[in-house]
């Protein structure tokens, strides 16, 4: 099996997340939408150039760090491991990052008063013995995506230290403001061209997800009548009031916190307003075609039924889709889903399979020609105080993704040199 790096990783690892890449959902057309994503992206077209990888750039019209392993063997499809620069809506400035060597399962308590356990959190059994690192309680790590851009970054050091492991062409694609959901919009899938590809933005080892939800967002406008109150009957017309017969008109059941597995949703997300006017923003979730394209067709009823009393509409909507279930592209050609399940083998892992109740970079990038779906990358608790990885869990993607390189054109990935 192939040596990764660890030592190497590790380091890598730790830079990348004391740079505060925190983006920015007030300023979505910036690109990217904070400098600290500009300053990660800087260091790593460095040393992916010091690396020895070709066509390192930073492309200024989309803030994607894009490099190229080159192939050292015919006949083998081109890949891309694909991970994110910037981190959640969660506090990123001075992230200090805490290595816990040969993690014994006791409780790690920070001095802010916050304690990272096994009986809150017990995923952290799996780092037993391992190195585990953490934040100092105050901050985000930023393994959600700085634990993908560290394990393929190994994965393509080991590969470039290894000449007798063949390969095809291997591209690396480290872009901006994923977690607001723009990033992926400008990716040049047509210049980046692989066959296939892998988001690497998850968490638990073993796991591949391709199914993601189709997704639409409505932004609702409602207009009242205000007028005293002790002269409104049959005169005033409460917005906030309209707004909350939309939110009962729409099925209670359907909601995130009454849902799993496959099952879509309706979420309001914001509710603002006075008497006079009020606006509301919701997100309609599902996996299923059909039933998303009814979801929405339930919500213009509802909208309906409310202006039905009155002579003009006072409900207003704009509904715009946002990303689309990449399984219905992905299934048409399970190649990347049969050679990560065979890479996960390899490398000792169980493969899983899990319907993903959101929506990755691959899900855009699929629907722009790439089929993409998302592994693991060995962090748990994203987006919060309790984030955390091992350097062992990092090291076994980047293991996963050598495998994947290696296994890739043989038997294993369904085609042959």
């Amino acid at each position: 099996m192939t040596t990764i790096d660890l030592a190497a990783l590790q380091a890598d690892f730790l830079r990348y997340v004391q740079i505060n890449t925190r983006s920015d959902e007030a300023h979505p057309t910036r690109i990217p939408t904070t400098p600290g994503q500009t300053e990660l992206a800087k260091l790593l077209v460095s040393q992916l150039e010091a690396m020895g990888l070709s066509d390192v750039q930073l492309n200024p019209a989309n803030s994607f760090v894009t490099a190229t392993l080159p192939a050292n063997t015919d006949g083998r499809p081109s890949i891309g491991f694909i991970a994110h620069l910037d981190t959640a809506d969660y506090n990123a400035t001075n992230t200090r990052p805490q290595l816990h060597e040969n993690y014994d399962g006791a409780p790690i308590n920070f001095a802010n008063g916050l304690s990272l356990n096994t009986t809150d959190f017990p995923a952290l059994a799996q780092y037993l013995g391992q190195t585990l690192i953490t934040t100092d309680g105050t901050t985000l790590l930023g393994a959600d995506d700085k634990a993908g851009i560290a394990g393929a970054i190994a994965a393509v050091r080991a590969l470039l230290a290894d000449p007798s492991i063949l390969h095809g062409t291997i591209k690396l694609a480290f872009g901006p403001d994923e977690e607001i959901g723009v990033g992926a919009d400008r990716f040049d899938a047509a210049t980046f061209a692989t066959d296939f590809a892998y988001t690497l933005d998850n968490g638990d080892l073993g796991q591949i997800e391709y199914e993601t939800f189709n997704a639409a967002q409505a932004v609702v406008t409602i207009r009242g009548t205000s007028v005293h109150p002790g002269e409104a009957k049959n005169l005033m017309v409460n917005a906030i009031t309209l707004a909350e017969k939309l939110d009962a008109a729409l099925p209670q059941f359907e909601r995130p916190e009454e849902t799993d597995g496959k099952q879509g949703f309706y979420l309001q997300l914001s509710l603002t307003g006075t008497i006079q006017e009020a606006t509301a923003t919701y997100i309609i979730r599902d996996f299923d075609t059909a039933n998303f394209a009814a979801r929405k067709a339930s919500f213009a009823q509802a909208v309906a039924g409310l202006n039905a009393p009155f002579a003009e509409p006072r409900v207003t909507f704009t509904m715009a889709d946002q990303y689309y279930n990449m399984a219905t592209i992905i299934d048409r050609d399970r190649t990347p889903l049969t050679l990560a399940e065979a890479a996960i083998r390899h490398v000792g892992l169980t493969p899983k399979y899990v319907p993903f109740r959101g929506g990755t970079d691959g899900s855009k990038i699929t629907f722009q020609g790439i089929p993409t779906p998302n592994l693991f990358n060995g962090g748990i608790n994203f987006h919060g105080p309790f984030e955390c990885v091992s350097t062992e869990a990092m090291g076994k993607l980047a293991e996963t993704l050598v495998a994947i390189a290696e296994l890739a054109g043989t038997e294993a990935g369904g085609t042959t040199d």
